[in-house]
């Protein structure tokens, strides 16, 4: 039986061949997905009983990993879906059903989970211009409609607006729904896509071109068990209990792109013709002593994710297995920044010109830092604990 990650190292070496062609213009990898939703890997995370595949958080970190070797915007977009079968698929019935969850939501759960499986594919709206992806200063609201709910709202970036199936959506409670500014009740919605949602073509970045991040404008009514988890205000208080799908799925991309810039500095170097000898670059100290260190850094950082991984899979919401997912998610955005900037000048000027491999993965690689939440606000997170206080309600900074 092929196994997830034998899937995935096959999918990469065909995405890498695609890289290209999808970040030049920004434009949306529709191959790679429609690749991705042959494979079954969309199901990854979805149990057996479903259709999927029955991974866990480890299974994903290894084969986000895998895809993001190939390309890194790709996997980016499957680190979203990911994010919400994921987090969906966690979810303990009894735990649910302690929160006050109904038989509706179960069953809107199961088929969204089953259609994953079977290809569809899924994405997170959360960032706001003013608000970033800080869950409690969301000011997209939501508000009770009938037996559903409307929600209305703008998102600045959404990574696949306008190509999915359906957005993972974080909204606050309206004025009129009992929401306040002091304390607001955020929660998230699965809306599918379609009327109500309008996708602006906003996004031309430095880097994760591919993901076709759209704005995206929001004007929906959904049913009462689109609310994930099925009771209101979970999606503050779930992502400092369990943040893993927050935090630690974005890990998993970025080590990924650090390896791939390792590997692409490699390549490069073997076949750089210097004083007419193919590879003369290797018999430089300094050279080998930066692919060294970068290699070095690389298994550092996939060491930590690993290790998070699996802390999550046996004890997930479990405060030291929190502290391991703030320090994958610390060190996978910092290495793969620092990784791919010493690779590109360690290569040369040749490895800078505008479409080749390593130019491509440095800008890509640049984003890691920023993805939230944030290598600082990751690092504060960290601090607060190591000094005795409380990560999340001991200091002025929130991470969500």
């Amino acid at each position: 039986m092929t196994t997830p990650t034998q899937i995935a190292e096959d999918l990469a070496t065909t995405f890498a061949e695609r890289a290209a062609e999808h970040d030049v213009p920004a434009a949306f990898p529709r191959a790679d997905v429609d690749d991705l939703r042959r494979s079954g890997l969309l199901g990854l995370l979805v149990p057996v009983e479903q259709g999927g595949m029955g991974g866990g958080f480890a299974d994903y970190v290894a084969v986000a990993q895998l895809l993001a070797r190939g390309a890194g915007s790709t996997a980016l977009l499957f680190n979203m879906h990911a994010s919400v079968t994921g987090s969906l698929a966690a979810v303990p019935e009894d735990l649910a059903r302690s929160l006050g969850a109904t038989d509706g939501f179960f069953a809107h759960r199961e088929k969204v989970l089953t259609a994953a499986a079977q290809g569809a594919m899924y994405g997170v709206a959360i960032t706001e211009r003013e608000a970033g992806s800080r869950l409690s200063a969301m000011q997209t609201t939501y508000a009770r409609n009938g037996d559903g709910y409307r929600v209305v709202g703008h998102k600045s970036v959404c990574s696949g607006a306008g190509h999915l199936d359906q957005y993972l959506v974080a909204a606050r409670a309206a004025p009129e729904h009992g929401g306040t500014d002091d304390q607001p009740r955020v929660s998230h919605f699965l809306v599918p896509a379609g009327a109500g949602i309008e996708v602006a073509d906003t996004w031309d970045p430095h880097g994760m071109r591919a993901t076709a991040s759209n704005s995206m404008t929001l004007d929906v009514c959904v049913p009462a068990d689109a609310l994930l988890g099925g009771v209101e205000g979970l999606a503050v208080i779930l992502s400092h209990v369990m943040p893993q799908w927050l935090v630690a799925s974005y890990a998993a991309v970025y080590v990924g792109v650090a390896r791939a810039a390792v590997d692409e500095a490699a390549r490069y170097l073997g076949e750089r013709v210097v004083t007419g000898e193919r590879g003369g670059l290797r018999h430089v100290g300094f050279v080998r002593s930066r692919v060294g260190r970068a290699d070095a850094d690389v298994e550092a950082a996939r060491l930590v994710l690993e290790d998070a991984a699996r802390r999550i899979d046996a004890a997930p919401g479990d405060p030291e297995t929190n502290r391991a997912v703030y320090r994958a998610k610390l060190l996978a955005g910092d290495t793969a920044a620092a990784v791919a900037a010493s690779m590109t000048e360690t290569c040369g000027l040749g490895a800078l010109r505008r479409g080749s491999t390593l130019e491509r993965i440095l800008r890509d690689a640049r984003s890691g830092p920023l993805m939230p939440p944030s290598s600082d606000v990751a690092a504060d997170v960290l601090g607060t604990a190591a000094l005795g206080l409380d990560p999340f309600d001991g200091t002025d900074i929130t991470p969500w």
